[in-house]
């Protein structure tokens, strides 16, 4: 083994603790072989993709995973199909009619001058599937078994580096749920779809309002709520921050009413060994009284204008008389109403007064 292939190994395991060194070394690695780049893709057991790659494909890429292509990805089954789990090319999983017929190729890879790859597919315990997939310019011909070969003796650390870091993000849930509890919060991390990562005993405890079920799919016993929470997931799915991120959740006969405030994991804090998309914390409603200004508006992000109404509303006024003691027109206060229903998830005044009334501010 020499120094460079020492080092590139050095590196493939710190990206396992340093997300962030993935692009880097997916360009080097493709380098070590001849290809135009490498990508490190995860398909979740809903079916979704996420990828990491060269820096310079990862546009192209990101246009590539929103389109239907990826799912005719023949490649990737065949590669589970063997049972190899090491690093095996187009030529030795396809024909040549088909890699000529194949729409991947066809619509994403040879416009680009691209016609070669060479991938290894391994699955994680959690029912992850990780992909890594080198492409290669048309002109070089297919990737060499020498090169295959090199690949393959990287093949272990890879996918060795791929579990820790799916390992040390599944760690990172449970120390946040562990944290919400310390600090008295019912709280649960949760992947896509709302299926649980990660929960804590004090969100455990309000079982059967919220509870796992099959799947370990988040449910509430409440079905408004629970109807909110899976329009708030849709959106979530769909890379738009949802309108509701704070779910107000009904007293019953012997309990106090509840808010489910949903925290989206965005950006650097998420990485495609992460399955959690929602932090999910639960604060309790306090005692009686009018809750705050500031705390109105920071739950259900309600601007300056609406959460005066809100509390308005909430202390029994007619629309005519809030609008009175505001200085502001019927319409205006129509206008603002229909805002802090939709923010706040309720339909009617009723409602909103039952949700904030004695809201406490939550202990974070």
């Amino acid at each position: 083994m020499d120094e460079r292939e020492e080092a590139l190994r050095d590196r493939i395991y710190e990206a396992a603790m340093i997300p962030e060194m993935w692009p880097a070394n997916c360009d080097m690695i493709s380098g070590e072989v001849g290809a135009y780049s490498m990508a490190l893709m995860s398909i979740s057991t809903e079916g979704n993709f996420r990828a990491v790659s060269s820096p310079h494909i990862a546009e192209p890429l990101a246009v590539f995973l929103q389109t239907d292509l990826p799912s005719q990805n023949i490649r990737v089954q065949r590669q589970m199909e063997t049972g190899a789990g090491s690093f095996l090319r187009d030529v030795d999983l396809m024909t040549a009619g088909e890699i000529d017929a194949d729409p991947i190729y066809e619509a994403f890879l040879r416009p680009r001058g691209l016609g070669w790859t060479a991938g290894a597919v391994f699955q994680e315990p959690s029912g992850t599937t990780l992909i890594f997939d080198l492409l290669r310019k048309h002109e070089l011909g297919a990737f060499t078994s020498a090169e295959l070969t090199k690949l393959n003796r990287l093949k272990a650390d890879l996918a060795r580096a791929s579990f820790i870091a799916t390992r040390l993000r599944f760690q990172e849930a449970k120390t946040i749920t562990g944290t919400m509890a310390a600090l008295g919060l019912p709280a649960a991390v949760l992947g896509e779809g709302g299926k649980c990562v990660a929960i804590n005993g004090e969100l455990e405890a309000l079982a059967p309002r919220i509870r796992t079920g099959r799947g370990d799919i988040l449910q509430f016993q409440n079905a408004e709520a629970n109807k909110l929470f899976q329009t708030s997931l849709q959106q979530l799915k769909a890379a738009r921050t949802p309108e509701v991120l704070s779910l107000p959740l009904a007293a019953g006969e012997h309990t106090l009413p509840l808010v489910i405030h949903l925290v989206p994991v965005r950006r650097n804090a998420r990485d495609i060994f992460s399955s959690a998309a929602i932090v999910m914390i639960v604060t309790t409603v306090g005692g009686s009284g009018s809750p705050s200004l500031s705390v109105v508006s920071g739950l259900f992000d309600l601007t300056r204008a609406e959460a005066r109404l809100a509390l308005e509303l909430a202390s029994g006024r007619s629309a005519e008389e809030a609008a009175k003691a505001l200085s502001v027109s019927v319409n205006t206060v129509k206008t603002h109403t229909k805002a802090i229903f939709r923010k706040t998830g309720v339909k009617r005044q009723s409602e909103l007064t039952a949700l904030l009334s004695g809201l406490a501010l939550p202990a974070f």
